[in-house]
């Protein structure tokens, strides 16, 4: 079943389901603008490695607190005292390595800064890639990022299509902003 299936052929309250329903209908497939925002779903996409996106957006908020509301200059900064201040939030994954790899990414995403402008402007200057080469340039560029975050990261933040299925409500929103 595809995420568009499921949120909008099931009617639930619980909880879980509306997160995924506001989701779907508000920020999956979304162009995302602000570089920071962009970089907090990369880390989401990368800490949901091995878990559900369930718990990625159930935890979504601590990760925005715990993460410096995704400020890359900040980020790219922490030391050895936010790493271990992040390995004791509960409520976020504590994953050394995804810890790690967010830190060395917005150290990276300013060395393109530099070079680009924004983060958003690298994207957008490869914007014609296939997934294959948006997967080795992420890869070449990134830690942690493999085929499925990529993927995922950029059908998230409408750099690839397929997020919504055509018969989906929402496609045609998503594609009112290409």
């Amino acid at each position: 079943m595809s995420y568009c299936n499921y949120v909008n052929n099931n009617v639930s309250e619980m909880p879980d389901f509306l997160l995924h329903k506001y989701y779907h209908d508000n920020q999956y497939g979304f162009p995302i603008d602000d570089d920071n925002e962009l970089f907090g779903r990369l880390i989401l996409e990368i800490n949901q490695a091995g878990l559900s996106w369930t718990l990625m957006l159930r935890k979504q908020e601590s990760f925005r607190a715990a993460y410096s509301n995704y400020s890359i200059e900040e980020i790219a900064a922490y030391n050895e005292s936010d790493r271990e201040r992040l390995m004791l939030n509960p409520g976020i994954v504590r994953n050394r390595l995804k810890i790690n790899a967010t830190i060395v990414n917005a150290q990276k995403i300013l060395e393109l800064k530099t070079a680009y402008g924004s983060f958003k402007n690298w994207l957008d200057a490869h914007h014609t890639f296939t997934k294959e080469e948006w997967i080795r340039l992420f890869k070449k560029t990134f830690k942690f990022t493999g085929g499925e975050i990529v993927n995922e990261f950029l059908m998230s933040t409408g750099y690839l299509p397929g997020a919504h299925s055509p018969e989906c409500p929402i496609y045609e929103k998503v594609r009112s902003y290409s």
